[in-house]
This record gives structure tokens, sequence and C-alpha cells, in this order.
């Protein structure tokens, strides 16, 4: 239970960093972005990571491990179920043959993810079922790589026939998916306008909230390590102030960059919305885009304490907009005067469409 919270955490934090991109990827792929596809995927990043975690944790202490060698005979799989037959009771609780179908059902769901995620099919789930189970019983045989003195965990040829079986059969399995949601190639109408909801806004503000994050948080981890081992200055390091300061200012100086070239968040550039239509100058709704998001409402802690509670308040009104306003266009449309548009049509008559049906 423990190794499947592990693999969960980690597929999740995964998921979680590679969210911004995998948003963009859609929206310009497949048009949008699909709830059940994206779930597929998370489970994709859990199963890789529960694959590891459960063939290799825990790791053991190397002053007790038992050196094992190596299973080379294929017959060894047959004599086991041969065994668990003969054996009195019910062969279904036999620990060899529970292991053997173990060892099955841990790789169907990588023939599964083959077939649907990435359209290949048998072949495709052989040959990567047989070098995944290759490459985890080869790390198992040199004592994870060197790791170890000795392998602690053998080397079997029959987990890897079992294994490979096992991707082959999830990719007999995922036939039953239509062939119209298999794999990752473009949609021929992955360039047309979809329809702008709040749910779609909602996906940008969080990309933004993430990207915007990951920045400034990386400045500052960089910033604090750079004084730590680089220019010895504990105290600096203690203080954290600096930090803080470079990793707002970098995040913040970043988004007002894109959104004056682009005008356009990079949650706006992820999902292909834009604001457009208003009567005010790009030169002026641009800067107001930038001060009425993330990156205007993130920089005023850097105007002092008393500035922190402001933008707290700020951003519980940015989400309590996305729910009031039209369209969720929330306090950036509402500064700007501009409507929320799909910026892959006619982005100037859609704004002026909707600003006469307001």
């Amino acid at each position: 239970m423990f190794l499947g919270f592990i693999a969960i955490a980690i597929g999740v934090g995964f998921g979680i960093l590679l969210f911004v991109p995998f948003v963009a990827i859609s929206y310009r792929r497949r048009g949008s972005l699909s709830f059940g596809r994206t779930l597929l995927w998370l489970a994709a990043l859990v199963y890789f990571w529960a694959i590891w975690t459960y063939t290799l944790l825990p790791l053991p202490d190397p002053e007790t491990i038992r050196c094992v060698g190596m299973i080379t005979d294929p017959m060894e799989v047959v004599r086991d179920v041969q065994k668990a037959l003969a054996a009195p009771g019910n062969p279904l609780r036999h620990p060899a043959l529970l292991q053997l179908v173990f060892n099955v059902l841990l790789f169907v769901p990588l023939g599964v993810f083959l077939r649907v995620l990435g359209a290949r099919g048998i072949p495709t789930a052989l040959a990567v079922g047989f070098g995944l189970s290759l490459l985890i019983e080869t790390t198992q045989l040199t004592g994870v790589w060197g790791l170890y003195p000795c392998a602690y965990r053998f080397f079997d040829v029959g987990d890897l026939m079992t294994n490979t079986t096992g991707a082959v059969l999830g990719s007999v399995f995922a036939l039953v998916v239509p062939r119209s949601l298999r794999g990752v190639r473009a949609r021929a109408d992955a360039g047309e306008p979809r329809p702008v909801t709040r749910g779609r806004r909602a996906i940008a503000m969080l990309c933004d909230a993430l990207a915007y994050g990951f920045v400034m948080y990386g400045v500052a981890v960089v910033t604090q390590l750079w004084f730590e081992y680089v220019l010895h200055d504990r105290q600096t390091v203690l203080d954290g102030r600096l930090a803080e300061v470079m990793g707002i200012s970098a995040a913040s100086g970043l988004w007002l960059l894109i959104i004056l070239i682009s005008g356009r968040s990079v949650g706006d550039l992820a999902v292909q919305l834009r604001y457009a239509g208003s009567r005010m100058p790009a030169a002026l709704t641009r800067p107001l885009r930038w001060a009425s998001g993330i990156g205007g409402i993130g920089a005023l802690p850097l105007l002092g304490d008393a500035f922190d509670g402001i933008s707290s308040l700020l951003i519980l009104a940015s989400v309590v907009l996305l729910f009031t306003t039209r369209l969720g266009r929330g306090l950036p449309g509402l500064i700007t005067g501009q409507e929320l548009v799909d910026a892959r049509g006619d982005v100037e008559a859609a704004a002026e469409s909707r600003t006469a049906g307001a």
C-alpha cells in the first residue's frame, strides 16, 4: 500500500510539472482538452512509477542483503503452474501461480497505453514490453547498476515472458477503444475555433498559476543555492528575502514580457484564448492585462508586507469574477473592456459579436 502511495505521489507530481505543456499540446493537436485523455495520461505517469516502485522498492540494507543468482530456464514457469495445479487446495491461491498472474497483469496497462495514447499495436507492445521487462530484470541483476555488491532479486527469464505477454494482452484488449480516440496525431479540425467557456478560462488561470509558481520558486531556489554554495553568505540564505524578491521579480517580469509581445499570458497561450475588442490601444491594454493578471497581482508583495493582503484579495476576486463575468473574462476583461475569444478565429469579429450580444 505504501509503495502505491509513492507511485501515485510521484506520478501526480510529474503530472503537475508537465500540465502546462500538456494543455498547450492538446489544444494545438486535438483542438481542446479532453478530461478522459488527461486522466489517462496521468494514469500512465502513475503506472510508470508504479512499475519501478513495485519492482525495486523498498531498497534493502546493504549489510543484510542475500545475493541471489539467475533463473534462465524458460520452462520454470510451466513447472510452477504444474506445481500449483498439483498442490492440494485452491490452485488460484498458490503463491507461484499468483506471482505469474501478477507479472502478466502488471504489464497489461502498458499495452493499453501504447495503443490508446500512442496508437501502437501488438508488435510495439511486444517490443516495449520485453524491453522494459529486460531493463527491470537487468537492474535487479546488476544490484541496481552497482548500488549493491550483488543482485538481491532474481533475474528471471520467466518474468520476461509473463511481462511481455501482459503487454501484448493489453494491446489486444485496447482494440475495443474506437480508432478515432487513439493516438496523438493532430486532428484535422484542431485549428478551428472552439466555444469559449468558463472551464476553459479556469484551465488558463491554472496554467498561469502553475507556470508562474515554477518560475518564481525555481529562481528563488537557484538564488538560495548561489548564496549558500558560491558566495557562502549564510545570513542572506537564512533571511530568504532576497530569494523571494528575485523569484517574484523574475516571474512577474517574464509575464510582462510575454504579454507585451503577444497580448496573452502563458495560460491564454496554452488554451488558445485572447482578449480583444477594446477601444483602447494595445499599448495600454497589454500592460493592463498584465497588471490585472497573475503577473501584476503576484508582484504586489514587492511593494511591502502591507500589499500581501491586497494581493490575496485580488486573487480571490479573480476567482469570483471567473464565475460572475461573461464567459469568465474576469478582472482583465473588466479593466480593459475586452472580450474573451478563441485565438484561432477572427478575434475582432468575435469580440464585436460578444459586445453586441451583451
